[in-house]
């Protein structure tokens, strides 16, 4: 008797720290992201949203309007996708890849891109961003 009791408290714990872990790996929301590149300081909003079953995102930067990602995946709690970064020099822009774990309301990954046939990669951190409520 006592074992069954056992493994039905397994299980149940099991199954909420499963819950915990879905919620905590949620994409959905407007992200504050930072980084540094070549020593200066940097930062893009990522903004999520999930229409259906399906996810949809956008990235700006302080200088550039919203351009939609591209290849948004979202699985264990990771997100990837590229994103067209428009720099006056470059005339196609950049194309920077990303990957990013999502954890709570942060997130920590990389992001990676080609300058003139050199690869570089960079950490990011971002915040997700509390909306208001009406």
């Amino acid at each position: 008797m006592s074992a069954i009791l056992s493994m039905a408290l397994v299980l149940g714990a099991s199954g909420l720290a499963g819950a915990a872990d879905e919620k905590a790996a949620d994409p959905v929301g407007t992200w504050k992201c930072e980084y540094e590149i070549g020593g200066q300081q940097r930062t893009s909003t990522l903004k999520v949203k999930k229409d259906g079953d399906n996810l949809s995102a956008t990235m700006a930067w302080p200088d550039q309007e919203e351009t939609k990602v591209k290849d948004l995946k979202f699985k264990d709690g990771t997100l990837t996708f590229s994103a067209v970064r428009k720099l006056p020099q470059v005339e196609d822009g950049i194309t920077i890849e990303y990957k990013l774990k999502i954890e709570g309301d942060q997130i920590k990954g990389k992001g990676e891109s080609d300058f003139g046939g050199e690869k570089r990669e960079w950490d990011i951190e971002a915040k997700r961003q509390k909306t208001e409520k009406p």
